[in-house]
């Protein structure tokens, strides 16, 4: 079940253990990402600069948890391996952490804000210590660049799976919550919605435990010095190139995927009843891009596939703001199109991110994985805190105010930050990568280099 052979090929029944795992981590991550804003302006009552303002403070500093779980994940050592055992320790946690971010109290005030704060931060850093063990545990399931490309078309093929459930017509939150009390806002409504989604979560992490294996051990092990570690990061030039990447990507996803249910329900003629379709369509264009990623990046190599999606993507994006919000059908149309062209990025940046621990390897004799995927979820997380803090700010901008039909102004700034707005990140991510110096010879050569390397030192 968890066999690999001499290549380094992985049974299928692994790697689509590996997915489940991200399967799980998207019931938090689609929620944060499609329904977060909605529920601190429309349920949980704050303003929106105020939600816009809070989501880029806890964000970042969750951002700068993650490179400390890196290195203690780096440090971790049981029978187990490295970075398993988290997905043991964290989903409980995660769970509770999530459901009490989605429980709305009863006082009102400043200590209302104080709530949000603290439940989101501590839902924040538990997300971090179960994700980005998960993530670096891609880096030694298998030493085959190829493979791990393989793996991540099933990560996010499954990734998606979670948006079919919270967007559907009779099991997103809003549907919950009209089940509980006949109100699409109802707070105990919400909070239900998530104890389901956590619950479905914590089993999925456990399968990704029992039917996955850590195999790649580093030539020298990694020095005690943490600064050490983060001084050879820095010098990494193939992460520091992905990591701007990474940023540039997440803020045009993430300002996209938040502003979508604002932008379905208040600009496009019955984008309202028809939003759980509409995203569910998108999820299964993704879906289709992500699975094609892997032959296609064979055939063209990872960094020239990554800079033509993106780029593509930039355009379809850019051009939403020209697609009448009158026709459901071109707007539904240019949404799975977007969907489409994105999907490549997420699972090729990921096996990018694998690529550059190999490089560091490959360069300094030391392997520190966990550091190198928490670095790259740290931008990540940047690029998520800018993209959701302006969905809150220019919310506010433009005038947006819950529960009333919009203005023509505020209408339009929505449209704007589907269209125009995201796509300048996009074309910078793209820009960023031609940076990237990791082409298929120099993958190959760094393969062949770091097996001869382990093969020596087990002689």
């Amino acid at each position: 079940m968890n066999s690999t052979t001499d290549s380094g090929r992985l049974s299928v029944s692994e790697k689509f253990g590996y997915g489940l795992g991200d399967l799980a981590s998207n019931f938090f991550w689609q929620m944060f990402a499609i329904f977060i804003a909605k529920f601190y302006t429309d349920v949980f009552m704050l303003g929106a600069a105020t939600m816009g303002t809070m989501l880029l403070i806890t964000r970042l500093g969750d951002a700068f948890v993650d490179p400390i779980v890196g290195a203690i994940a780096d440090r971790t050592r049981t029978r187990w391996g490295r970075f398993r055992p988290w997905l043991l320790w964290g989903a409980l946690p995660m769970a509770i952490t999530a459901v009490l971010t989605f429980t709305t109290p009863s006082f009102g005030g400043p200590w209302k804000v104080v709530y949000a704060y603290v439940t989101l931060s501590l839902m924040m850093v538990a997300y971090s210590a179960i994700n980005i063990p998960y993530s670096a545990l891609l880096g030694v399931l298998t030493p085959s660049s190829a493979e791990r490309t393989s793996v991540t078309s099933y990560r996010f093929s499954m990734a998606l799976i979670p948006v079919f459930i919270i967007v559907g017509a009779y099991s997103s939150p809003m549907a919950i919550a009209r089940y509980y009390d006949g109100n699409e806002n109802s707070p105990q409504g919400w909070m239900l919605a998530m104890a389901i989604y956590s619950a479905i979560a914590v089993v999925l992490f456990l399968a990704t435990f029992l039917l996955t294996r850590e195999r790649v051990q580093p030539i020298a092990e990694a020095p005690a010095a943490l600064r050490t570690d983060v001084r050879d990061l820095l010098r990494n030039r193939p992460w520091v190139v992905l990591s701007v990447v990474g940023i540039a990507a997440l803020t045009h996803s993430n300002l996209r995927g938040t502003a979508g249910v604002f932008y379905f329900e208040q600009a496009v003629t019955g984008g309202k009843e028809w939003f759980g379709s509409i995203m569910t369509s998108g999820a299964i264009a993704f879906i289709v891009g992500v699975i094609a990623t892997g032959p296609l990046a064979r055939r063209i190599g990872k960094r020239r596939f990554y800079m033509g999606a993106m780029f593509a993507t930039a355009i379809a994006t850019a051009a939403v703001y020209w697609v009448p919000t009158t026709s459901l059908t071109a707007v539904w149309v240019a949404h799975v199109l977007v969907n489409l062209l994105a999907a490549p990025t997420a699972p090729l940046v990921w096996a990018m991110y694998a690529d550059t621990a190999d490089y560091g390897e490959w360069k300094g004799g030391r392997r520190a994985t966990g550091l190198v995927f928490s670095a790259a979820s740290f931008s990540q997380k940047l690029g998520w805190a800018i993209g959701g803090a302006a969905v809150g700010w220019l919310l506010a901008f433009f005038s947006y105010t819950p529960g009333v039909a919009q203005t023509a102004s505020t209408i339009h700034g929505i449209t704007l930050m589907m269209s125009l707005i995201p796509a300048v990140p996009a074309l910078l991510a793209c820009a960023a990568l031609y940076f990237y110096e990791l082409d298929e010879p120099t993958v190959a050569q760094m393969g062949q280099d770091l097996a001869a390397a382990r093969g020596a030192g087990k002689s």
